[in-house]
């Protein structure tokens, strides 16, 4: 069963275009979109079958494209020097959001999960797409991450594109941990 992978120009034409894409990460196939866009985010949850209220990972390829979305005051200097430090890299940070993020990304949380990525397609996607994306595991919820296009298929079907790429060396998704309390929300 073979599905069509797509450029890296298609995909970024498909998410200005409020689509979603879905594409390798460090360990499992991403599902994305464009974060600030509501009606983009409720259709990449209905794809998923997910509640709104867990909120979602944004991803990308530098701190300028999250900066926006964190409350940077909230941090002590000693946790944003801890956390720039690990990044670029597999570890997915939980970090108070500023006010104006909407709640489709946060869900019933104060917190934005978000994570400086060392991969090479998705560093690529979001200096092509010009920003950070939304980045979640590809699979419907409760089963498991796609780590492959057969996989993706039997999920989601060939009507999604997935940009061209292979999946990193990490086993599971990124760790997360809450950069406040240093509590580890997600084992790696």
């Amino acid at each position: 069963m073979m599905v069509k992978s797509i450029s890296l120009t298609e995909c970024v034409e498909n998410l200005k275009n409020d689509g979603v894409v879905i594409y390798p990460t460090e360990s499992v196939f991403g599902l994305g979109c464009d974060p600030d866009k509501k009606c983009v985010v409720k259709k990449l949850l209905n794809l998923k079958k997910r509640q709104w209220n867990k909120g979602l990972i944004l991803v990308a390829s530098n701190y300028s494209q999250i900066q926006k979305y964190i409350s940077e005051s909230m941090i002590s200097v000693k946790n944003k020097n801890f956390m720039l430090n690990n990044w670029p890299g597999p570890i997915t940070f939980l970090v108070p959001a500023k006010d104006t993020v909407p709640f489709w990304l946060t869900g019933a949380s104060k917190f934005l999960a978000v994570r400086i990525s060392s991969h090479a397609s998705i560093i690529e996607l979001c200096n092509k797409f010009g920003k950070a994306i939304v980045s979640t595991s590809a699979n419907k919820s409760g089963l498991n991450p796609c780590k492959t296009h057969t996989e993706v298929i039997e999920q989601f079907g060939k009507n999604i594109p997935i940009l061209y790429g292979k999946l990193g060396n990490q086993k599971n998704p990124t760790k997360i941990v809450n950069i406040i309390s240093g509590e580890l929300i997600r084992h790696a």
